[in-house]
């Protein structure tokens, strides 16, 4: 009996020993086994060996992460003005953060940021752990682990080491994470090789998602709180971070409740890693989350016509050279100055709610849409109402069941119409849009640029009354006709063909022949008060005072032909015709970007300059790579540019001339030269206004040139647009941080080979009277002039 207990006892034994020794054994293959295979399993997803893991980035991409940002647009005083993106993503140095928010990041996201080198160990046993039960409950491979250090998240960010690139193995349960994870471990001890800590920081937050048009910590410090990243204090560093985790679920705009809770868990981590006291953090965290929260848009900011304008431009040489304008981080420098940009908008702004008022006020319950003889244009509203997109696709809904569609057309529907009466420049109402379309078409609209006429420079542009409601451009785009400020053409021409601005004519009719549908007819202009004076006058007071028949007269002398080369030559690039009516600005439309760059050909000598509108493009590396050529061309003698300036002078110092409403505040102790411009029916006001540094341009109009005012005391350009001028240069020589002053126009370095104090000549321009005489007596009854 005692023998087969021992032989029982000596069984079990040798059965544990042998236990013990595969166990050992066991354990010794499975940590051999790990530090052979491991390193292998590393090695082949490092390798992407066969394919089968999805590929990592190369050596070069870690050198160089490439990362969407957006390209940004700067003024000549550099402040930005706008952003070019798909993502709005800016990024900043690890210098720009606020020590609050790097406290609140590490002691959230990665306690040991500073003591790993990518990976922490003791992460790793969790997520171990936790990747060993999803696969064996077969889990969902998307889900994480966790434990991610700071580095791996950038790794994650920058490369997108989930869901592209993904080979067949991936879409195994549980291994999927597991590649994923040792991806990311890979990426991330590379990028500490390659980066610093700080570097990797930055880089971190430069690539976090913050909401759905927030990237990077840069746009979303300014979205939410409008500040620079470095002036976070720690509650709104806190708010920041808590996004990490869910950027949706913990918005503070749309969140608030969950933003709250999950800014005091970063708080409190924050003091557990001795980042904050705890009498701050009980001082802070019942209070609540405090906004500035505004969404940047395309629509908002300054000078955004201008920026819509040459984005156009911007996109071609983009695609010409290469870049990806809206990814690429380009920096664009602009002519603009941001502070006389700023007193443009408000310029427009203040005298077009003005001009709106009288508007309104003048046409009350009327509708200001009319024809050549003042009668309304019937059907004018349901005409545009046709070529309107909703229309349109209404047509694509309905066919040419057109009853269904004018049923849908006069519907009220909630609509956000442009007002001028409160501040935001909004108003919620229920309108048709039949009744929206007519309502917008009785605002008049404005175009105005400034120029640094030496140099080409545009310092201002203003395209209209609202960006976000109507965006087409009245500065370059638009093009309507000129009026008598085109007259200045004329003159130019007749100076330069040796005509003196104390040359006397008579204020009486000129007639020109013309063909009308290949029929011979005539034509002979009016004055815009429809008589003519008979009295000699000196062209310098016919430009002055705006006299029809005197510029006619001057036309008929030269030719049309001839005008028209000295507008081409001074910058007029559009499409004008040699005809009779050019003298009186009626031979074509222009855009106040050619006006103000011809009228500039004045003060710069004789020779016209292309205005500028960008100077260079950087990459951002900081590389320049353009640098805007100066394109000039000589179109005057400087004499004439000079004896121009001194006509053009003559609507400030003559009597009756047009541009004596400016006030004294401008033209004392000041050289200014001005010209109005107003077209038939009132459609168009035009404003050109000249100083020794700057030549600036108004219009004003409806958009449809069939509304407009009924009488001339109205709808003249020196009441629609030189209002805008006056204020614009009241603000630009108040500002003292601007570098204009008054003074008079440089005069030719060579000296005048004329006089042009017309008292000096006594009894002259005999000539010209025998002249113009013999040429009306051909024409008309002088009779007719009396």
């Amino acid at each position: 009996m005692a023998s087969t207990q021992t032989s029982k006892k000596e069984v079990e034994k040798k059965d544990r020993t042998r236990l013990y020794t595969w166990i050992v054994r066991g354990a010794w293959f499975s940590f051999i086994s790990f530090f052979i295979l491991f390193p292998l399993y590393i090695y082949t997803v490092s390798i992407d060996f066969m394919g089968l893991y999805g590929g990592l980035p190369s050596w070069s991409a870690l050198e160089n992460p490439k990362n969407d940002v957006s390209s940004e647009l700067y003024s000549a005083d550099n402040v930005q003005l706008g952003k070019y993106y798909r993502e709005n993503r800016s990024p900043v140095t690890y210098e720009e953060l606020s020590p609050n928010l790097v406290n609140a990041l590490v002691a959230t996201e990665d306690e040991r940021f500073t003591e790993h080198s990518g990976i922490d160990l003791q992460s790793m046993g969790r997520v171990a752990w936790g990747i060993t039960k999803k696969v064996v409950t077969f889990g969902a491979s998307s889900l994480d682990g966790g434990g991610s250090t700071l580095s791996q998240q950038t790794a994650k960010n920058l490369f997108k080491t989930r869901g592209q690139n993904e080979g067949p193995l991936m879409s195994i349960p549980g291994l999927g994470m597991l590649i994923i994870k040792t991806k990311e471990w890979i990426v991330a001890v590379k990028l500490e090789r390659y980066y610093t800590k700080k570097e990797i920081l930055a880089m971190y937050l430069n690539t976090a998602e913050f909401s759905s048009n927030s990237y990077g910590i840069k746009v979303a410090a300014k979205t939410f709180f409008n500040k620079p990243t470095y002036d976070l204090d720690v509650e709104e560093a806190a708010v920041l971070v808590g996004m990490l985790k869910a950027a949706t679920y913990y918005n503070p705009a749309r969140n608030p409740n969950n933003s709250m809770r999950r800014r005091n868990v970063v708080m409190n981590q924050m003091r557990k890693n001795g980042y904050l006291e705890q009498e701050a953090y009980d001082t802070l965290a019942p209070q609540p989350i405090v906004l500035n929260f505004k969404v940047e848009s395309h629509n908002d900011g300054p000078a955004t016509y201008f920026r819509a304008v040459i984005r156009r431009w911007l996109y071609r040489w983009a695609d010409e050279h290469g870049y990806d304008l809206d990814e690429d981080g380009l920096k664009i420098y602009t002519t603009l100055d941001s502070r006389m940009q700023e007193h443009a908008e408000v310029a427009v702004k203040t005298h077009m709610s003005y001009q709106q008022g009288l508007f309104e006020k003048h046409w009350g319950k009327e509708n200001p849409w009319r024809d050549e003889e003042g009668k309304e244009i019937k059907g004018f509203v349901e005409m545009l109402a046709k070529r309107s997109p909703r229309y349109k696709g209404l047509e694509e809904r309905y066919g040419k069941d057109h009853d269904s569609i004018q049923i849908v057309m006069d519907t009220p529907v909630a609509t956000t119409l442009f007002t001028w009466e409160n501040e935001d420049y909004k108003k919620d109402t229920i309108i048709s849009p039949t009744d929206s379309i007519k309502y917008t078409q009785r605002f008049l609209h404005a175009g105005f640029m400034s120029m640094d006429p030496l140099s080409g420079h545009i310092k201002a542009w203003v395209g209209g009354i609202n960006f976000e409601n109507f965006q087409y451009d009245h500065v370059m785009r638009g093009k309507r006709q000129p009026g008598s400020t085109f007259k200045p053409f004329v003159y130019a021409a007749a100076v330069d063909n040796g005509y003196s601005p104390c040359y006397e004519v008579v204020d009486a009719p000129v007639t020109f022949s013309v063909f009308t549908n290949g029929r011979e007819d005539t034509w002979t202009p009016k004055n815009a008060g429809g008589r003519y004076s008979g009295d000699k006058m000196t062209i310098r007071q016919a430009m002055a005072q705006s006299i029809n028949s005197v510029t006619a007269f001057v036309m008929k002398r030269l030719g049309p032909e001839t005008v028209v080369s000295y507008a081409k030559r001074m910058g007029i690039t559009s499409n004008i015709e040699a005809v009779p009516s050019l003298a009186l600005g009626g031979g074509g439309d222009v855009s106040v970007y050619e006006m103000v760059g011809a009228y500039s050909t004045f003060v710069n000598h004789g020779t016209w300059t292309e205005p500028v509108f960008i100077t260079r493009i950087e990459d951002k590396e900081g590389n320049v790579v353009y640098d805007h050529p100066v394109k000039t061309r000589e179109a005057l003698s400087e004499e004439t540019a000079y004896l121009m300036l001194y006509m053009l002078r003559g609507a400030t110092e003559e009597e009756d001339g047009t541009g004596r409403g400016i006030p004294l505040e401008i033209r004392e102790g000041n050289e200014v030269g001005a010209k109005t411009g107003t077209t038939s029916n009132y459609s168009d006001g035009w404003f050109m206004g000249v100083t020794k540094d700057l030549v600036s341009g108004a219009w004003v109009g409806g958009d449809n040139r069939s509304v407009h005012f009924k009488t001339l005391a109205l709808g003249q350009g020196a009441r629609m647009a030189m209002p805008i001028w006056v204020e614009y240069m009241k603000r630009v020589y108040a500002d003292e941080r601007l570098d204009y002053e008054k003074g008079a126009f440089e005069r030719p370095r060579t000296g005048l080979s004329i006089e042009i104090d017309c008292d000096q000549y006594g009894s002259f321009g005999e000539e010209a009277d025998s002249l113009q005489t013999e040429d009306s007596l051909q024409i008309v009854d002088q009779d007719e002039i009396f």
